[in-house]
């Protein structure tokens, strides 16, 4: 058996497509259309001699009507660029041609394309001026050289109004081709547009997360570490085991709840189409647990909490606000006793967050991306944020979270 030859059918598709690719292109920035052009030109000039030939009723063209028939054919080679020039070119030299009485059909071919090119590159106004001007002269000429090829122009004209008509038709069908491929080129820019966009927010949504959670939790491991060192440093014969336990154990604690949620933010990044690949957000059942977690640290915190059930995106965004201004008290009260008041209220429509220390204050010209994370976060739930230092000493972190819009 012999393998089938698939050239044919291959070819056939690209053939076709390149056939639409050349009807739907617009004839100003068609490639090599001056050579294309003079091609038709040659063909219709070749055509134009065989029907003068053919004609039985009119003479055979004389030295003259060849030159006249042959010269009505050059202007077709810029008939895109110039296309109304173009036309008068073919008319003043077939009107001449007409006078001799020749064969009128000859001038016919080069006649219909400029007719047609005046058509599909102008506006339909210049269009139909130019269709009623060719036919006035055409019917002008034709009475003072025969009357019955006038009659016979007259029956004929439809031909002239068709292909005026044809070529309005094409050009207002390549302006629907042209809107439909801008239209589909502008949907597949905004496509990637935003999806770089979703992949933008997704990393900073994952670097802040990220930050929250080290930032807090090594924070945290560091003060619980100096603690357990100056317990062994301050007194070795007299060694408080109790504390120094104390301090292991919340160390403990605080690596395997940085690890659980770290494991939690990583799952999001290896399959995020698993529905369970998240635990829960935190929220505000969480602020207890970050209050006990900054007590260890040695911080004295008194949490107010008063409010209902909030949306989690909401919720969320406080724990973090929380979570990120404990870990500032504690990395920069610089002080022993230190205070750190934290309300969470619901007012107006609003969640109200406040988190208020009486330390240093040295976070507040610290450079990092506590603060940037903080705004972001609000942003992104449509509150406002007012972070800075006290008049006297301390440091407030405020913010507003509006509940409506996140419901």
């Amino acid at each position: 058996m012999y393998p089938v030859p698939t050239t044919t059918t291959a070819e056939s598709p690209r053939r076709a497509e390149r056939i639409m690719a050349a009807i739907n292109r617009d004839p100003l920035t068609a490639p090599r259309r001056t050579r294309n052009d003079a091609l038709l030109a040659c063909a219709a000039a070749v055509l134009a001699g065989v029907i003068a030939l053919l004609g039985d009723a009119n003479p055979v063209p004389g030295p003259l009507g060849w030159a006249l028939l042959l010269a009505l054919h050059v202007p077709l080679v810029w008939r895109r660029t110039r296309p109304v020039l173009v036309l008068a070119a073919v008319a003043a030299c077939a009107v001449p041609f007409h006078a001799l009485d020749y064969n009128h059909l000859a001038p016919a071919p080069a006649s219909y394309i400029a007719l047609y090119t005046v058509a599909v590159t102008g506006r339909p106004l210049r269009t139909v001026l130019t269709g009623i001007i060719v036919l006035i002269v055409s019917m002008t000429i034709m009475l003072t050289v025969n009357t019955h090829q006038a009659v016979e122009l007259l029956r004929v004209s439809g031909w002239i109004i068709a292909v005026l008509f044809f070529g309005v038709d094409v050009r207002y069908y390549r302006q629907y081709v042209a809107s439909i491929v801008e239209r589909a080129a502008r949907a597949e820019r905004t496509r990637e547009e935003e999806a770089r966009r979703r992949v933008a927010e997704e990393r900073l949504r994952i670097a802040r997360d990220l930050h929250d959670l080290l930032a807090h939790s090594i924070t945290v491991i560091g003060v619980q570490t100096s603690v357990a060192a100056h317990v062994l440093a301050a007194d070795p014969d007299r060694l408080d085991r109790t504390a120094v336990a104390r301090a292991l154990d919340d160390i403990a604690e605080t690596c395997r709840a940085a690890r659980s949620e770290l494991r939690a933010t990583l799952e999001v990044l290896r399959d995020p189409a698993r529905p369970d690949s998240r635990e829960p957000l935190p929220g505000l059942h969480g602020l207890p647990g970050l209050a006990e977690t900054a007590r260890t640290a040695g911080a004295e915190v008194d949490l107010t909490v008063s409010a209902d059930e909030v949306p989690p995106a909401v919720g969320a965004a406080a724990y973090r606000i929380v979570q990120e201004a404990l870990t500032n008290a504690v990395r920069h009260g610089g002080r022993d006793d230190l205070s750190v008041r934290v309300s969470v209220t619901e007012h107006d429509g609003a969640l109200r967050v406040r988190v208020t220390d009486d330390g240093a204050g040295a976070s507040a010209g610290a450079p990092g991306f506590g603060l940037a994370g903080m705004r972001e976060r609000v942003r992104s739930v449509g509150g406002t944020l007012d972070a800075g230092p006290l008049p006297r000493q301390g440091f407030e972190v405020s913010a507003v979270l509006p509940l409506e819009a996140a419901r």
